[in-house]
């Protein structure tokens, strides 16, 4: 079976296979159905270990046995093998968000708490500030200071990058507005993609040709992304300071007046 290495090592690790795995599923792919002899010619698999290879793909489910002697085997569709993958993965995920909600009802977590807010050597507010890496772990940290908003939120970014985040946070944004809670939406980009947003989101945004990727909340505490090429990991840096957020702010509104 002439299957290039290449092939050979993006499908053992796409399947999550080992390499002789995959060689004899691809062997099964290409025959239809093949004995375990066959399978050992085709695949370059040695025959001593292709009867081990058959039942370990057969319990993962990438071929079956056909009835009837000689034995013979026949690989699985590829799409077939994909779906059930992916249904996998996603009960796997369904399964480890139940047990991680169930964690916040525990008296360990409990204590956790109490030990963030009450410990020997609290922080205290105006010292926390942090540099945040990764687009998962900023946008988590930025939907909690988001959500906790009393007063006002202001952000200013890219049309298309805003219109990803509002996918994540419609809800964070129903629920300020529910709370009376003012929203400024600064948004570079299509003009267009502007106004649409607007008008789905029930947020007046202003469109600005500001290059600039930062959130305000109440004036108190600010997110901004330090990282612009899209090939590079999103960095973004975290202050919570009253003085540095309000300055920010007033520069940005005098940003803003210039723009009209």
């Amino acid at each position: 079976m002439l299957v290039k290495q290449d092939l050979i090592n993006k499908i053992k690790d796409y399947f999550d296979l080992n390499i002789y795995e995959t060689k004899v599923w691809l062997a099964l792919l290409g025959k239809g159905v093949a004995s375990a002899g066959e399978v050992a010619e085709i695949s370059g698999v040695p025959r001593s270990r292709t009867y081990d290879v058959l039942e370990s793909l057969e319990k993962k489910g990438f071929c079956i046995v056909k009835l009837g002697k000689p034995v013979k085997y026949l690989g699985v569709k590829p799409h077939i093998i994909l779906e059930k993958l992916k249904n996998n993965a996603r009960k796997d995920a369904e399964e480890k968000v139940e047990v991680l909600s169930k964690i916040r009802e525990t008296e360990e977590f409990t204590q956790l708490e109490s030990l963030f807010k009450e410990g020997i050597n609290p922080a205290k507010r105006e010292d926390l500030s942090a540099a945040i890496k990764g687009r998962s772990n900023i946008t988590n940290h930025l939907r909690e200071i988001i959500q906790n908003a009393k007063k006002e939120v202001i952000v200013c970014t890219n049309v298309e990058e805003f219109r990803l985040k509002a996918k994540l946070f419609k809800e964070t944004f129903d629920t300020l507005k529910k709370a009376n809670v003012k929203v400024l939406l600064a948004l570079s980009g299509d003009k267009n993609l502007v106004k649409k947003l607007t008008d789905d989101l029930g947020i007046k945004a202003i469109p600005v040709s500001i290059d600039a990727k930062f959130f305000i909340i109440d004036r108190a505490e600010i997110l901004f992304y330090v990282s612009k090429n899209q090939d590079e990991e999103d960095l973004a840096i975290w202050l919570n300071s009253d003085f540095f957020s309000q300055a920010f702010a007033s520069l940005f509104e005098k940003a803003l007046k210039g723009e009209k």
